[in-house]
């Protein structure tokens, strides 16, 4: 499924900003993480190199996502990097005694799916360093992803991945409902539905695997169990197709 890109979509609007980012091959495995989830919008504030876009390790790490290393913007301040952003979060796996509400991954995403926002800031601190308490303080929620409390720190790239998937998710499930990936068929009607249970019931009895003088449970488990596949249409034609291979051998047999 193609999601729409539009002015008011998250995909538009959502800005990834690294701060002071240490290794070129960071900022390259990030630019692969926010292509691979749509996203495309890349700022640096202040890289330990300033060739970090050409950088032979970035450009490995990127993997493909050479165009975001093309668009990357370098700004020499967190000022300049948000210019233009209406909402700012900060990423941390450091609580701050003062800090702006704290939010999961998860509820950041859906908030921002359906906010009006123009522009949405997401900061993400140096590998050695993290954010600086005043970014931090100056921005409207801290994002704290639930980790190991003993080793919650995670990879830049790991970080931005695992952000800009909720963003993802909740960007697809406020466009369309929840997103299925791969093909979908028309979903069966019960009419159809009540007909292959009669059709694969016959076949059971033609080979005595239901009694229909002792039927105990089956057929109930056998719906129960078939009903959690929401079945299709042509799965329906298959369960039928086996049927009646099924009656045709017995029939032949008699």
């Amino acid at each position: 499924m193609n999601l729409p890109k539009t002015d008011t979509s998250l995909f538009q609007r959502l800005r990834i900003i690294l701060v002071e980012t240490s290794h070129p091959g960071n900022v390259g495995a990030a630019a692969r993480a926010i292509k691979t989830m749509g996203f495309h919008e890349l700022v640096l504030v202040n890289p330990r190199f300033d060739d970090v876009l050409s950088n032979p390790e970035a450009i490995a790490f990127a993997s493909g996502a050479q165009d975001i290393l093309n668009n990357t913007r370098i700004v020499a301040s967190i000022d300049e990097a948000l210019h233009g952003c209406e909402f700012v979060a900060a990423v941390s796996a450091r609580l701050r005694e003062f800090s702006p509400p704290v939010l999961p991954p998860r509820a950041f995403a859906e908030s921002m799916a359906g906010s009006q926002h123009a522009r949405i800031g997401l900061i993400f601190g140096s590998e050695r360093f993290g954010l600086p308490n005043d970014i931090v303080m100056n921005c409207n929620a801290l994002i704290n992803i639930p980790a190991n409390p003993q080793y919650s720190s995670l990879n830049l790239a790991q970080a931005i991945q695992l952000l800009t998937y909720e963003c993802r998710v909740a960007t697809d499930s406020a466009l369309s409902g929840i997103h299925h990936i791969g093909f979908e068929g028309k979903l069966a009607s019960s009419d159809e539905i009540d007909g292959m249970y009669r059709h694969l019931e016959q076949a059971l009895i033609a080979i005595q695997f239901l009694n229909p003088d002792n039927p105990k449970k089956l057929m109930p488990r056998l719906k129960r169990m078939l009903a959690r596949a929401q079945l299709e249409v042509e799965e329906v034609n298959i369960m039928r197709g086996i049927a009646k291979h099924i009656l045709d051998l017995t029939t032949k047999k008699q």
